[in-house]
């Protein structure tokens, strides 16, 4: 062809190069590490000396080499913008659950949230997103026996909903409180059943302000003088609530705070996403004697608007650097489906001291793999609802 059809077909390439770049890059989920040194690198050819307008000519055999160049360089972008789809994501999410994490990845990436991808709903799916009839539900519909996990960890939760407690040498800091109408039977009833008491309970963290996480805390406040703490921003949402029992505005926690009592120290994180200033818990745990770590995310859901799945994401993001980084090697969650409680606590209710396997202790990799599901699952409805 002519010179200069060579050289618009140039232009064109990397106008299209440029423009998805640029679209990348406005959704704001993830580093793109090619396709802005791409289009530098299209537009260069533009104007190399020897490949462009020189004299009012151009040198067809280099810019003939130049075209090749850019013609491979744009595959290289089509690429990667294959792979920015939701599908693509989904594909990742998947991968990720592997056995493990199916009613996680189901949720998330199915589940509610933006994007409408498929349609379809999770096993697990919350029971809030229902109204909920006057009065507590029938008790036989959400009761669950305490269990003890760790040397130091213990669960108090629902059927659905989970407690996690903390002993240290100078107390208790249990993990959220539940519902309003079941804080008494799980936890203070399920404390005196393994052998607590409910009265040592110090701090409780509220992971994000939803009845289902900070419906017992008014009661632990008022009967035992707990500390109560959640983020500046959930404490916020939680003024402007109307609805449901609530504790007293107290404790306001920071992110990377060091929450320390007696033997014990939890490193809290404030990852928004799920709510403006969910809390994500690094633990520290034993099992018969041996230290473990465990890593509890605040918050699973995905809220209809995408600047709080873009938020989520980031968060997950971040979460899973400090997670790889020390070491963790347990993953918990406030809800029985998303961390294999289900499937667990019966097994170590059953389990005889130091005999077989705590089934909570898995591979760091599989704590990522966790968070990787959340991410990528977040991602694809990011890009779903585009």
């Amino acid at each position: 062809g002519s010179p200069h059809g060579v050289l618009g077909g140039v232009h064109f390439l990397a106008a299209v190069c440029c423009a998805a770049a640029g679209s990348a890059a406005r959704h704001n989920i993830r580093p793109m590490p090619m396709p802005i040194p791409i289009c530098f690198m299209l537009l260069k050819l533009l104007t190399i000396r020897n490949g462009s307008y020189h004299d009012g000519a151009v040198q067809p055999a280099i810019t003939m080499r130049s075209m090749h160049v850019a013609l491979g360089l744009l595959l290289a972008v089509s690429t990667l913008a294959a792979q920015d789809t939701p599908e693509a994501h989904i594909a990742a999410a998947k991968t990720a659950a592997g056995e493990d994490f199916q009613s996680l990845f189901q949720f998330q990436c199915y589940g509610p949230g933006p994007g409408g991808l498929r349609g379809g709903q999770a096993p697990g799916t919350p029971r809030a997103s229902a109204p909920r009839q006057p009065g507590p539900p029938d008790r036989s519909t959400w009761y669950a026996e305490p269990v003890k996990v760790f040397d130091n960890l213990y669960f108090l939760g629902q059927s659905e909903y989970s407690v996690w407690a903390i002993t240290t040498s100078e107390g208790i800091i249990v993990l959220d409180t539940i519902f309003d109408y079941s804080v008494e039977d799980e936890v203070v009833a399920g404390m005196k059943k393994l052998g607590l008491d409910a009265a040592d309970i110090k701090y409780a963290i509220v992971s994000h302000p939803h009845p289902d996480h900070d419906g017992g805390a008014r009661f632990l406040q008022e009967h035992y003088g707990t500390r109560v703490i959640m983020s500046p921003a959930d404490w916020d949402v939680l003024d402007r609530r109307t609805n449901g029992t609530k504790p007293k505005r107290d404790i306001e926690a920071t992110d990377g705070q060091k929450l320390t009592l007696g033997d014990t120290t939890l490193t809290l994180f404030i990852t928004p996403g799920h709510t403006p200033g969910t809390i994500s818990t690094v633990i520290p745990v034993k099992d018969n004697g041996t230290p473990h770590l465990a890593a509890l995310w605040g918050g699973v859901g995905l809220n209809p608007d995408t600047e709080s799945v873009k938020n989520y994401i980031r968060s997950a993001q971040r979460f899973s650097g400090i997670v790889r980084q020390a070491g963790a090697d347990i993953i918990l969650s406030n809800h029985t489906d998303w961390d294999r409680s289900k499937i667990n606590l019966p097994m170590l209710a059953k389990r005889a001291p130091g005999s077989s396997p705590n089934p909570y202790i898995v591979r760091n990799a599989k704590v990522l793999n966790f968070l990787k599901v959340a991410e990528e699952c977040a991602t694809a409805r990011v890009l779903g609802a585009r």
